[in-house]
């Protein structure tokens, strides 16, 4: 089962450093469309996306196909959220707007089968996202083959971090830089980023490290993606279909529009040509 698990697989060896990509778009080809980029792990967001219980399982099921962790964000901290990710055969879990290191030890609680905690067993559905695992299989191997992920976002989050950070059976503090900008007075509203800000990013990056824990953070670019790489951050998101699709065609149109000279010139092209049609028509 861990051998499936991509993103799990590469956090625990190697250099750590993995990229993936958000699925804000419902739909199983988007999904496949994805996966089959080269990520090592796409996100289902049930949170802020257009994506339902239904589309989840959907999307889940295709992207494990091609070879891809599928990752879900949940809406809350719910233990219902949690289960039916998890069921669907999401291979981990991340957990948006967490205040306290209680809010951290009730992700696990919901995560983990007991005796480490309160899952409960029935789905059928997850074990064919591991290679084919039995019902037994999956219930002895998965506490310690999926990746249970906090969203370290708000003021209080920050604050708490260290014992957040150190509560066993959480394996990344995910940096939300959006929602954080917004909760410690610095929202991102031009693209850049204050100083405050930046330093409460690497106070989080120090916390997971400081603890054994793996750090993730969501980007916007590419470029941005390979920063934070650079800086160590081992789960990076690179792109969202919801940035990409529409950056992507507006920048195409844009050039098939071409500048504003040429525009200019194809419209005084096609004036002159309607004259001269016009002028030949008068001569006849």
């Amino acid at each position: 089962m861990q051998a499936a698990n991509k993103l799990q697989k590469a956090l625990r060896t190697g250099s750590g450093l993995t990229f993936g990509a958000w699925q804000m778009l419902p739909g199983s080809n988007q999904a496949r469309t994805i996966a089959r980029c080269g990520f090592d792990w796409v996100l289902v967001d049930t949170e802020h996306g257009n994506i339902d219980d239904s589309a989840m399982h959907e999307a889940v099921a295709a992207i494990a196909g091609c070879g891809v962790s599928p990752i879900v964000r949940i809406a809350a901290n719910e233990g219902w959220m949690v289960k039916r990710a998890l069921d669907s055969g999401a291979h981990g879990i991340i957990v948006p707007l967490l205040y306290t290191a209680e809010d951290a030890k009730r992700v696990v609680q919901s995560a983990k089968f007991p005796p480490e905690g309160t899952r409960g067993f029935g789905s059928p559905f997850p074990m064919e996202k591991f290679g084919g695992q039995t019902s037994a299989e999956y219930l002895q191997q998965a506490n310690d083959s999926l990746v249970t992920i906090v969203q370290i976002e708000t003021k209080e989050a920050l604050e708490n971090v260290d014992a957040i950070a150190k509560v066993p059976g959480i394996d990344v503090l995910f940096v939300g830089p959006f929602d954080l900008g917004n909760n410690i007075g610095h929202s991102i509203v031009d693209g850049t980023m204050h100083d405050e800000l930046k330093e409460a990013i690497a106070k989080i990056h120090r916390a997971a490290k400081e603890n054994e824990k793996s750090s993730g953070i969501y980007s916007t670019s590419g470029d941005q993606a390979r920063e934070f790489a650079d800086q160590g951050f081992n789960m990076v998101s690179v792109m969202t279909d919801m940035v990409a699709l529409p950056a992507y065609m507006t920048s195409a149109l844009t050039t098939a529009r071409g500048s504003y000279v040429h525009s200019a010139l194809n419209m005084g092209k096609g004036a002159m040509s309607g004259l001269a049609k016009m002028t030949g028509s008068q001569g006849s």
